[in-house]
């Protein structure tokens, strides 16, 4: 599995919608339009093809960025300056 920071832009508010709901599926929100994402490769091909039915290929932009296997790693990478990121989502769950 591999770490991405997915961002993008979206000219028409209701793709930009559609868009949204894709990368909901496949990552968490750090921003509106930017998400981080951990990916086995065929999950990685399957954002791609999500991504491009949703979008308008000569408006829209979507940037994938990779940062590697390590997770903790490409969390630390990321420098937040004002209010922080979101809290790491714990992999324990309590019932």
């Amino acid at each position: 599995m591999r770490c991405y920071l997915v961002v993008y832009d979206i000219r028409h508010p209701r793709r930009l919608t559609k868009v949204h709901d894709v990368m909901m599926g496949y990552g968490e929100p750090w921003q509106y339009s930017v998400f981080f994402c951990v990916l086995k490769d065929i999950d990685r091909v399957r954002l791609d093809r999500d991504l491009q039915k949703q979008m308008n290929l000569k408006e829209d932009q979507t940037i994938v960025i990779d940062l590697g296997g390590d997770e903790v790693e490409a969390r630390k990478s990321a420098k937040v300056i004002g209010q922080g990121l979101p809290p790491f989502p714990s992999s324990t769950i309590v019932v």
